[in-house]
């Protein structure tokens, strides 16, 4: 496999000659060593870590400490994949000069070669300035989990006329403001593939968008299949670990009960000469 870096330059060019893009959700070093190694182009560090990884019920309790520190995990495991990390709620809604505060310390702080945020034409302003500055932008329109309130819950988006030419404004605003890439989440597959054929320079990244878009991604429990709880209609569970790690867990606890772990295999030995002198 070609060991070279993956970089912004070599997305644009995989979205010109057609190539589709990998990109999984990590949260940290483990996780991220081991998509990097199986070839994975791009690694996001989703702001989704607050409900897989911190138990929160949504995005939105996700501070910039928390996605600093597992963008930082991530980014010291990969050695060729572009690492994108997620901006969290309320991190560059309020105020433009915030936003680019956040998104340089995503960037210096936590080591990740490009940032996510979640709007379309809204913050194209910001997206053109944050591009401007040197910063990598990947949007997200569609189903976008920050705004999930104001949706009124996680439904697919641009079913209805007016609703589908919002996403297309939405993703020129940001292919316009420079952004290397859009996230099509929960978008109708003909839409997004009507989209991604229209969009010359930014590559999309469905999840939930079909396969007509340039790129797939899906968060890395997911598609382990770490749990055997709600597992929405676009994830295809590539294992089931949940049953593997549980299963593991059982038989530990089982061995320990009756003291068949550790074994003299698993243990250390003392000089019986010793531990006379001792009793």
């Amino acid at each position: 496999m070609d060991a070279e870096k993956i970089t912004v330059t070599t997305i644009h060019e995989m979205k010109k000659r057609g190539e589709p893009i990998s990109m999984v959700t990590a949260y940290d070093f483990a996780m991220a060593k081991n998509a990097d190694e199986a070839g994975v182009e791009m690694l996001l560090v989703g702001d989704s870590l607050g409900n897989v990884m911190l138990g929160y019920p949504s995005t939105v309790p996700v501070t910039m400490d928390e996605m600093i520190h597992h963008t930082k995990a991530v980014a010291r495991a990969q050695t060729r994949a572009l690492v994108v990390g997620d901006m969290p709620f309320m991190s560059y809604q309020a105020e433009e000069a915030e936003g680019m505060r956040n998104a340089g310390r995503l960037m210096k702080e936590g080591g990740c070669t490009a940032v996510k945020l979640e709007g379309g034409e809204e913050v194209a302003p910001l997206v053109k300035k944050m591009v401007s500055s040197g910063i990598p932008v990947c949007g997200h329109i569609g189903l976008t989990p920050q705004s999930v309130h104001v949706m009124g819950g996680f439904k697919v988006q641009g079913k209805d006329l007016e609703a589908a030419k919002k996403l297309i404004r939405d993703a020129k605003a940001l292919e316009a403001a420079g952004a290397f890439a859009i996230v099509f989440e929960c978008v109708p597959s003909v839409l997004a593939k009507k989209l991604t054929a229209e969009l010359t320079t930014v590559a999309t990244i469905g999840i939930g968008g079909g396969n007509g878009c340039d790129g797939q991604v899906l968060v890395c429990n997911d598609l382990l299949g770490f749990s055997d709880g709600f597992c929405p209609k676009f994830v295809k569970k590539y294992a089931d670990l949940h049953s593997e790690i549980v299963g593991a867990f059982k038989s530990y606890v089982t061995d320990v009960k009756s003291r068949s772990f550790p074994d003299e295999a698993r243990s250390f030995g003392m000089d019986e000469e010793v531990l006379s002198k001792l009793y």
